[in-house]
């Protein structure tokens, strides 16, 4: 969303939720910057865009009249009543799992909203939030980035539900041009994934963020794009990247530990102990290291050793920064 789209929506919604009788059209126009220097039918276009903008985020917009003579001119406002949150509470023990999931999203397109949302979280309960920083365990701590350029672009165009173009390198190695609906972002395996319509091949594709070549342009008109109803972005790529594992992995995993690791394992089994054996399909050594560190002594690569030697650089990293 735009810098001035932004500014204008909230214009509008600070005008409707200060008035105490619904404002018409015309006077809505008047009272909020954005709209006054528009013509007629431009400004027509641009307000029930906004409207509708405005009731997908979940503002409760209302339509009346004040006025039993002319109760054919609608007007609108926002209940305040219906509008503002009640107060909300959290214990120590949720406002410290909100605070450690708001830490995993590191990179530097989602630290904006990852600190608003730690800020309100300190401003709650500041105790709770910071219990866990400072001990030996957060550097092991999972991390989800965002360093992909492709990144904001697909994620502004999943949000504003208009048509992508950008440049794809297959896993062969081709560049092809792609012309896809967006409908959603999703992490998956330690890889951000696109989820839509590909237009050129009449058929649901995704697409890996690091493999979108050059800028990802945004073209056609925003709110064009509906998603299925119902739709499973994790289910979707899970079924459409099942082929894209190269090796497997034998990992030895506590009991009641890493379940995000045991649904993706192939079989399971348990050697006698309180351990279980996983086998592990993966395709970077790499990105299964940073998978399995983040559960700490709960998991042990056993082999291949590729694998296994990039979770030792890791652990020995993370030693070596607690000394």
């Amino acid at each position: 969303m735009t810098a001035r789209k932004t500014e204008r929506l909230l214009n509008l919604v600070i005008c409707l939720l200060h008035t105490r009788r619904y404002l018409s059209v015309q006077e809505i126009r008047t009272a909020v910057p954005g709209y006054a220097a528009d013509s007629e039918e431009a400004f027509r276009r641009m307000f029930e865009r906004d409207k509708a903008e405005l009731r997908d985020l979940g503002i409760p917009l209302e339509t009346g009249t004040d006025h039993a003579a002319h109760d054919d001119e609608l007007g609108y406002r926002i209940a305040r009543r219906d509008y503002e949150l009640p107060p909300v509470t959290l214990e120590a023990d949720e406002a410290a799992a909100l605070g450690l999931a708001a830490r995993l999203l590191n990179s530097a397109p989602l630290a904006s909203a990852t600190a608003s949302a730690l800020l309100k979280l300190r401003a709650a309960g500041p105790d709770a939030v910071d219990a866990g920083e400072g001990l030996a365990w957060t550097a092991l701590e999972p991390q989800i980035g965002g360093n992909e350029p492709a990144f904001e672009a697909c994620l502004a165009g999943v949000t504003e539900r208009q048509r992508l173009r950008f440049t794809y390198r297959t896993a062969g190695g081709e560049s092809q041009q792609r012309d896809v609906e967006p409908w959603g972002v999703v992490w998956w395996h330690g890889r951000w994934y696109l989820v839509g319509h590909d237009t050129h091949r009449a058929a649901s594709r995704v697409f890996r963020l690091s493999r979108i070549v050059g800028a990802v342009e945004a073209h056609g008109e925003p709110g064009e794009v509906t998603p299925p109803v119902d739709l499973d972005l994790r289910a979707h790529v899970a079924q459409l990247t099942q082929d894209a594992s190269t090796a497997t992995a034998r990992i030895r995993l506590r009991t009641g530990a890493g379940w995000a690791l045991r649904r993706a394992a192939t079989a399971v089994h348990n050697d006698g102990s309180d351990w279980d054996v996983l086998d592990l399909p993966y395709a970077d050594a790499e990105q299964l290291a940073d998978q399995v560190v983040g559960f700490g002594a709960d998991a042990v690569v056993l082999e291949p050793p590729d694998a296994r030697d990039a979770v030792v650089r890791r652990l020995r990293a993370a030693a070596g920064e607690l000394v």
